[in-house]
């Protein structure tokens, strides 16, 4: 009897135990095998590559620059970024935003490290060793519109961030920033562009071996209506030649720009306006409202080439003598501004 009891009381945790365990390691047997599955289909699919490239900076900073906010940008990391506008290139430069208003023909805002530095009061631009910002300008003090930059031609930008900077002159309060264009490109470039809202982009540009240098050329056409109820209608049209010869001992570069911009401003609206229902939040409110500008520049400096960041104390031997041309017109019925600069 006491047999008996014993065998039913080991034979009923057995049964038990095979009655709900039994599924749920068949179901854990099953997993396995699906994860099996699935890992040998992922390795079927992995692709195995024979060596990976990383490209660093364009130069190595490391005991040259004077402080840790000069850098360079190098044409590697130029041709990876997307560009909407020619003065995004100042966003290579960390801690660089650009964006715009109130037309695109007008200069950019620029902000750096959190700061609002307007249309580049406190920004030094140049290019080429071409001042870009604008001296007593009716819009903005150090005024910097980048309208006549053509993103594809631009080798390298060299930058400099903080005011630690005494020979960068006037408007670097703030930061300096040099955008260099190339002498020469590997092949002949030929591009057409075209978007929503009317957008639309030709550009020509290529270079060839000329008494005994490198000249290089460039057109650029670009139009745009942007989403505005009144089409915004900007048109600008950009040309550039350069001529390279010798080295930076013996030689020079001569580089000729044009630029011309036309646009009607979509401007600022009152919120009020939009929720009354008066307008849409692409509306306008003053239909006349429009501007233009165009720059010209000639330029002559020592040859460019493939140079390093120079060290502190010695500078680059170059003596430049910029002749630009600037102008901007902006129109409504209320106000009309026209700005002048001439500097050489």
């Amino acid at each position: 009897m006491m047999a008996a009891r014993k065998v039913k009381s080991t034979l009923v945790p057995a049964l038990l135990a095979i009655l709900f365990c039994g599924p749920a390691a068949a179901a854990e047997e099953k997993k396995d095998e699906e994860k099996t599955a699935e890992a040998g289909n992922a390795d079927d699919s992995l692709q195995v590559y024979e060596s990976i490239e990383v490209t660093g900076r364009d130069s190595d900073l490391l005991e040259i620059s004077d402080s840790a906010g000069e850098g360079v940008t190098g044409r590697a990391d130029l041709e990876r970024r997307p560009i909407q506008r020619p003065g995004e290139l100042l966003e290579t430069v960390p801690g660089v935003i650009i964006t715009q208003h109130s037309g695109s023909g007008k200069a950019n805002q620029y902000f750096l490290r959190g700061f609002n530095l307007d249309h580049g009061t406190d920004f030094r631009v140049s290019v080429d060793g071409i001042p870009v910002n604008m001296p007593t300008h009716g819009h903005g003090q150090g005024y910097s519109d980048l309208n006549f930059l053509i993103p594809e031609l631009v080798d390298r930008v060299r930058y400099k961030k903080g005011a630690y900077f005494a020979d960068e002159g006037d408007f670097s309060a703030a930061g300096a920033a040099n955008l260099e264009y190339a002498t020469s490109l590997p092949e002949g470039l030929v591009q057409a562009t075209g978007g929503s809202f009317g957008y639309a982009r030709l550009l020509a540009a290529d270079s060839i071996e000329a008494g005994g240098g490198q000249l290089l050329g460039a057109v650029e056409g670009v139009r745009n209506d942007g989403p505005w109820d009144r089409p915004e209608d900007f048109r600008k049209t950009n040309g550039l030649l350069r001529y390279n010869r010798g080295d930076m001992a013996r030689g020079f570069t001569l580089t000729a720009m044009s630029y011309e911009g036309d646009w009607r401003s979509a401007d600022q609206i009152p919120r009020r306006a939009v929720e009354q229902g008066l307008i849409s939040r692409f509306g306008s409110i003053d239909p006349t409202d429009r501007g233009s500008s165009h720059r010209y520049s000639l330029v002559r400096g020592a040859a460019a080439g493939r140079r390093e960041v120079p060290h502190a104390g010695h500078g680059l031997c170059a003596r430049l003598s910029p002749l630009p041309l600037l102008e901007l017109h902006l129109f409504s019925r209320r106000s009309r501004q026209r700005r002048s600069v001439r500097a050489g």
